[in-house]
């Protein structure tokens, strides 16, 4: 089934990009584009999409209050901003929002955010998650699963390394340059460990990481 997308961000450059990206995807289509929170709310509640990727600041209403309105209403919203401000992440999940990324998180992850939330699942930006879960305290390992092949001691060596670039916030590209492998064999690496952890995306495998205490250290916030 397609997936039906809009796009609301005051930006006409972003929302042609996001339009190349989402249009090239097999399983996406976007339905409509709105330069104004006011016009994005009014677009999704005629067009029925199935995502709205919101912007932050816009005219009109701003992203966080168009996802409030949003809410329990059909659409799923993924907050898609520049600005990584944490009680922006925290009023948009609180909110109802279904995924909360960063523009420059590159196109990888803005496809695999709209397909989290048709799932009934959320993600964050890998740098976002970082700062939420370095404040975890390391479990028991009972409690964090990392028995058997489910859990973290049933990744190979490599796929251990690459766990613990993703829980450090590092893209595809990062972890590839410096583990000196391709972004190819990055990414069958990451869909291999979210198998074994039994979880659906990055944020999953960050939080098993962090809870097994297995995340290292993570990256310098200023870096």
């Amino acid at each position: 089934m397609t997936t039906r997308i809009l796009i609301a961000d005051d930006q006409e450059n972003v929302r042609i990009g996001f339009r190349l990206v989402l249009d090239s995807q097999p399983d996406m289509t976007v339905v409509g584009e709105a330069a104004t929170g006011t016009a994005a709310l009014d677009l999704a509640r005629h067009l029925r999409p199935d995502v709205v990727l919101a912007d932050i600041r816009m005219p009109g209403l701003d992203g966080l209050e168009l996802t409030r309105r949003l809410a329990g209403t059909g659409p799923r919203v993924v907050v898609v901003t520049t600005f990584d401000h944490d009680d922006y992440l925290t009023t948009a999940l609180r909110d109802g929002a279904c995924g909360f990324l960063l523009k420059r998180s590159g196109p990888a992850l803005l496809i695999e955010a709209v397909r989290a939330a048709m799932a009934g699942d959320t993600l964050i930006s890998p740098q976002l998650t970082v700062r939420l879960l370095r404040r975890l305290q390391p479990l028991p390992a009972a409690a964090a699963g990392v028995s058997g092949v489910s859990g973290v001691s049933g990744l190979t060596g490599r796929e251990r390394d690459v766990a613990r670039a993703v829980a450090a916030g590092g893209t595809n590209a990062e972890i590839a340059e410096s583990l000196s492998i391709s972004t190819g064999t990055v990414k069958t690496h990451v869909a291999s460990i979210q198998a074994k952890l039994g979880v659906r995306n990055r944020v999953g495998i960050a939080a098993r990481m962090w809870a097994a205490g297995e995340a290292g250290g993570p990256p310098d916030p200023a870096g």
